[in-house]
């Protein structure tokens, strides 16, 4: 009787966690995920002809799932728009084909990882874990962005 009861509960906390998990992975962070990518390329295309080569291109490397990388979505949509014209931003999730290609070419160790790129395509900067506005908008003013 006693190992029943502990199997049962055991389950129930496994369960929890299973549900917990899934609920932190809400859609909204797909489509926020989505949403940036689509108003860069627009922005990116209607903001000059197709030779436009942005002052820095802030790519950030990370999980739709992961806690600290939905903490980096507003910072990111943030930069995306008060930038226009002078950065690009990307995200690249690494639980995607593409994403796991993506993060193999900037040799990614930890997520998120922001590399910032100048405007020949060149990293001038790489940080680690989660990045602060304040920290990434000093990092795009070494890079020329006003």
């Amino acid at each position: 009787m006693k190992l029943r009861s502990k199997l049962s509960g055991g389950l129930v906390i496994w369960a929890v966690f299973i549900l917990i998990f899934f609920a932190c992975a809400d859609e909204s962070v797909w489509a926020q995920e989505k949403t940036i990518k689509t108003e860069t390329k627009q922005k990116t295309s209607a903001a000059k002809p197709s030779v436009f080569k942005p002052m820095v291109t802030f790519v950030e490397i990370g999980a739709a799932r992961c806690i600290p990388c939905k903490a980096m979505q507003p910072i990111m949509k943030e930069v995306a728009e008060t930038y226009k014209g002078q950065v690009v931003v990307l995200f690249h999730d690494v639980w995607t084909q593409q994403g796991r290609l993506d993060a193999e070419k900037y040799n990614i160790r930890v997520i998120p990882t922001q590399v910032f790129l100048d405007q020949d395509g060149k990293e001038y900067f790489r940080h680690e874990g989660y990045f602060p506005k304040e920290g990434v908008v000093e990092v795009l003013k070494k890079g020329g962005v006003k």
